[in-house]
């Protein structure tokens, strides 16, 4: 199978008629920048949220605030309340969320390159867990690729 592209996903989307939003955590925006770098993305991309802090996925994104303290931010769950929660505060059909370590250091007893990444859309939300290696840049940017690739597989 090839690897899925931010090109690809958006061309894809752009045929069907449908829209797409994102919320990231450890990612940063780095998601979002490499959608937008894509010529003609602003036919298919909403927009993104930032919610790097943890009371923000709860105020911005509409995270459960009662399953951020139960489990923590780094959660399969959050990246699903992530994905549904962009895709209806954007006004989207699919939305895509990222959470997890980027590192160097643990977080909540969750070593680096432990990372959750969401798509929600128009048939429900899927949710990948992954263990990434490598620095915060290649953990980051690895997201964005599972996360692509998994909108993908959707689409």
């Amino acid at each position: 199978m090839t690897e899925a592209t931010a090109a690809g996903v958006l061309a894809a989307l752009r045929e069907r008629g449908e829209t797409l939003a994102t919320a990231e955590s450890l990612t940063g925006g780095l998601l979002a920048a490499h959608l937008v770098d894509v010529p003609g993305a602003s036919r298919v991309f909403r927009g993104g949220i930032v919610a790097y802090a943890t009371e923000l996925k709860a105020a911005l994104v509409g995270v459960d605030a009662d399953l951020l303290d139960r489990l923590g931010p780094v959660a399969a769950e959050v990246a699903a309340a992530l994905a549904d929660g962009t895709r209806q505060r954007c006004g989207a059909d699919w939305g895509i969320g990222t959470t997890g370590v980027a590192g160097p250091d643990p977080q909540d007893g969750k070593p680096a390159g432990t990372v959750f990444v969401g798509v929600a859309g128009p048939d429900g939300v899927v949710t990948r867990a992954l263990h990434l290696d490598g620095d915060r840049a290649a953990i980051r940017a690895a997201t964005v690729t599972e996360a692509i690739g998994l909108l993908a597989s959707r689409l």
